[in-house]
């Protein structure tokens, strides 16, 4: 349950334009400073950085294993395998709701509100997996909103009885529809597709399709899913996460099929991944692509990296893409903010007057420098409340030490 707030006034807040300001909330809302009362309470933040909440556009609570032991990695020589070894890696680690709230969690602890989460839906494990993360995002209905993808992760055809689970997760609660390498891994790119496309359009849901399908194999899918995107209608209504053959292709093929996506109002998702070429973003923005952010895995059977961490992310995009520019940073930061909450669909995200007092605080001389490097040390407000952060064991462990020391710094 939600607890009201009393009106404040956060003086002094550093701005993503440079601006020195104040902000005023009442009611959970952003406000005309001058309408608080004379005896609001006030919070000085000292020129420290205010910048929008941060929204995870692709994540997987259902596969991670935070909140559990350490899981060392181990390699695959086959996507097959490498989704035997998860679902043996995973039969032995905590119950799904147990990691996907701590996955939760720490996202918050680090300023995510928003995420959009892709659960595996497959015969073999039917709904449970939605079932358990829905479960864990109920917990945290309050402070992070979670879109639900129903995802094929073994293949719709290729999977028998797998387009009947979407169907159900849809009618469940799912909030939109799966993907997966209609060609490479369903062998039948246009029967894929008219899974997809007809669950989306029974159900009036969105579409986000995994595209892992390399070089021209893979622009011959974005074409194939911008052509049923314009055929039924559905602009602004799809995402196509990773799409790496755009990064694979000629800059003038990548530009051409850019064009097909902005027309399309197909939207891209990239998490920069540290081993495969990734979509050009630069180029996609000027063509009028909209591009956004995700971790993607966190700990998992698929790679041992990630923290949920959203800024992190920003950083490792821009780090990744060559982005030195206080403008290419601010990229990477949208990308992880405004951009990332468009394809969510947030209501009233942003810090304009009448929209939720929603932002991070870091310790920041701007927020190309909070992307470049990304403090650890933040402060949530949600709704106008100051959310407590969870101290690490490090900061539970010093400050008993030092003070039992008789250490004081």
């Amino acid at each position: 349950m939600r607890t009201a707030v009393a009106p404040r006034l956060f003086r002094n807040a550093l701005f993503k334009d440079g601006r020195i300001g104040d902000l005023a909330v009442s009611d959970g809302r952003f406000v005309e400073p001058a309408s608080l009362a004379a005896d609001a309470a006030v919070i000085e933040l000292s020129g420290l950085l205010v910048l929008p909440p941060f929204v995870d556009g692709h994540i997987h609570l259902d596969k991670s294993f935070v909140g559990g032991d350490w899981r060392p990695h181990r390699p695959a020589a086959s996507l097959g395998e490498r989704l035997n070894i998860e679902k043996q890696m995973l039969a032995e680690a905590l119950p799904i709701t147990d990691r996907a709230e701590a996955l939760l969690a720490q996202a918050h602890d680090f300023g995510t509100i928003a995420m959009r989460s892709h659960v595996d839906i497959d015969a073999s494990l039917g709904l449970d997996n939605l079932h358990a993360v829905m479960a864990a995002c109920e917990l945290w209905k309050d402070r992070i909103h979670v879109e639900i993808v129903a995802f094929p992760q073994a293949g719709i055809l290729a999977s028998p009885g797998t387009a009947d689970l979407l169907d159900a997760a849809l009618r469940e609660g799912a909030d939109v529809v799966g993907g997966l390498d209609p060609s490479a891994f369903d062998g039948d790119a246009d029967a894929h597709l008219v899974v997809v496309f007809g669950l989306a359009e029974r159900h009036g849901v969105k579409i986000d399709i995994h595209l892992h399908e390399p070089g021209p194999q893979g622009i011959v899918q974005l074409h194939r899913i911008a052509a049923w995107t314009t055929a039924i209608g559905m602009q602004g209504k799809v995402v196509v996460s990773h799409a790496y053959a755009l990064g694979d292709v000629a800059p003038d093929q990548a530009a051409r099929t850019a064009d097909i996506l902005a027309a399309a109002g197909i939207a891209i998702m990239t998490n920069a991944p540290g081993n495969r070429a990734f979509p050009p973003i630069k180029l996609l923005r000027a063509a009028g692509v909209r591009v956004f952010a995700g971790n993607d895995n966190v700990r998992d059977a698929w790679w041992p990296y990630g923290d949920a961490d959203m800024l992190g992310r920003a950083m490792m995009i821009g780090y990744r893409s060559g982005f030195f520019s206080d403008e290419d940073l601010g990229t990477a930061l949208d990308m992880a903010t405004t951009h990332a909450a468009s394809v969510v669909g947030l209501d009233r995200y942003g810090m304009a007057i009448g929209d939720e007092a929603t932002f991070v605080i870091v310790d920041a001389a701007n927020a190309a420098a909070a992307v470049a490097a990304p403090p650890r040390a933040r402060r949530l407000v949600q709704r106008g409340a100051i959310v407590p952060s969870t101290p690490s064991r490090l900061e539970a462990l010093f400050p008993h030490y030092q003070t039992q020391q008789g250490y004081r710094p």
